[in-house]
């Protein structure tokens, strides 16, 4: 029954609904962890503070625009950032590509030597961590400009680079309703 709904409610973001029923199909989606996904009635802006790949490439958010963007703060010392890691680099290998990308940003003091071996090391239950980037936000400059209080926190931009959900704590990224929310998402964007 749960998966008859969420194809419906798929289908009717597919076949064009108004941005109201469409807005409405997404809170429907929302099962299981995803309940703590909140959608915003308006799109917000974002920080543009820059923050680094390991080697001191520089980034911002802009750099993301023209796709759906899950946005994850994370840090290797937070429990719930390793449970969650495992899903959301499955969901980086399912639907990242030309309209959706995971970006994970470790946020604060993270070390590359901790952070290499958070993703190279396996779980009782999830293989290393293979497809998500290694950004860094070492002062939590960008995590600070964007409200991020407790870890993780998981915001989605839309492809103008405005957040349109945010969610506080961790989540089965990889699950029925958040796979299904990111495929509605993204069938929009093409």
């Amino acid at each position: 029954m749960r998966f008859l709904k969420l194809a419906v409610l798929y289908t009717a973001l597919l076949t064009g609904a108004n941005a109201a029923l469409a807005d409405a199909a997404l809170e429907a989606m929302r099962e299981g962890t995803m309940r703590k996904l909140l959608f915003h009635s308006d799109a917000q802006p974002v920080s543009q503070a820059p923050f680094t790949t390991p080697e001191g490439e520089e980034f911002t958010l802009a750099d993301w625009q023209g796709k759906y963007v899950l946005l994850n703060f994370w840090a290797t010392w937070c429990a719930p950032c390793r449970h969650e890691m495992p899903a959301l680099d499955a969901l980086q290998r399912e639907f990242g590509g030309e309209t959706f990308e995971v970006v994970t940003i470790a946020t604060g003091r993270n070390t590359l030597q901790g952070i290499e071996r958070f993703f190279a090391e396996p779980s009782d239950t999830a293989p290393p961590i293979t497809d998500l980037p290694i950004l860094l936000d070492p002062k939590s400059d960008l995590a600070s400009e964007m409200g991020v209080l407790g870890l993780p926190i998981t915001v989605i931009l839309n492809p103008e680079g405005e957040e349109i959900a945010r969610m506080r704590g961790d989540a089965e990224w990889y699950g029925e309703s958040a796979r299904a929310i990111i495929a509605a998402l993204i069938s929009g964007a093409g």
